[in-house]
């Protein structure tokens, strides 16, 4: 028999649009099974790259979010060293990693690159999902009409939206999850909400 899958809720804080030039600052997953249980959580600070740069845009932005800013440079470690360590908790998850994102295009690009890099290779393979993509078909919605706003209030848990990675990755994992609970024809278990 297959291994469930685990959707791994992933949120990641970066200086600029693309790795490389710019790095990931931060990043946190949060491992649910489809039935809403939070199996596991990782995050990690980051060393930033060697010879990249924050861009313009980008470290305007977080003048604006001092304590994100604070919370994402507290205790930074080398890639290297992280990398691995994410890969080796991804490959020891009670099923098969599926990446989850909002939106899973800029996340996974980051996570993607960085593993690829650091750890030499990815438990994900390209298995990623997108939240709004998934909401879109949900509702019957254009992608670009699908935002958080025009989402039923029943999807989201009351949890905090900080710009702190593990914290976005926990409540967008609960969104999915929710999402998936809302499904035609969906059972509810126990742990889903109606």
């Amino acid at each position: 028999m297959a291994r469930p899958e685990i959707y791994v809720s992933t949120d990641v804080e970066t200086d600029g649009p693309i790795p490389g030039p710019h790095s990931m600052l931060s990043f946190g997953s949060a491992a649910y099974t489809a039935g809403k249980e939070l199996v596991g959580t990782f995050t990690a600070n980051l060393v930033t790259l060697p010879g990249a740069q924050g861009h313009p845009g980008t470290m305007a932005w977080w003048e604006t979010q001092p304590e994100a800013w604070a919370a994402c440079r507290a205790e930074p470690e080398e890639p290297a060293a992280a990398l691995p360590r994410y890969r080796e908790w991804l490959e020891q998850l009670p099923g098969r990693p599926v990446f989850v994102g909002y939106p899973a295009a800029f996340d996974f690009m980051f996570v993607y690159w960085y593993l690829i890099r650091f750890a030499g290779s990815s438990p994900f393979s390209h298995s990623a999902l997108d939240l709004k993509t998934y909401a879109m078909a949900l509702l019957g919605t254009e992608y670009r009409a699908t935002s958080k706003r025009a989402m039923p209030r029943a999807w989201f848990d009351d949890v905090p939206h900080s710009h702190v990675a593990l914290d976005d990755a926990i409540e967008q994992g609960a969104l999915f999850c929710n999402m998936l609970a809302a499904r035609p024809g969906s059972a509810p278990g126990p742990s889903r909400r109606r």
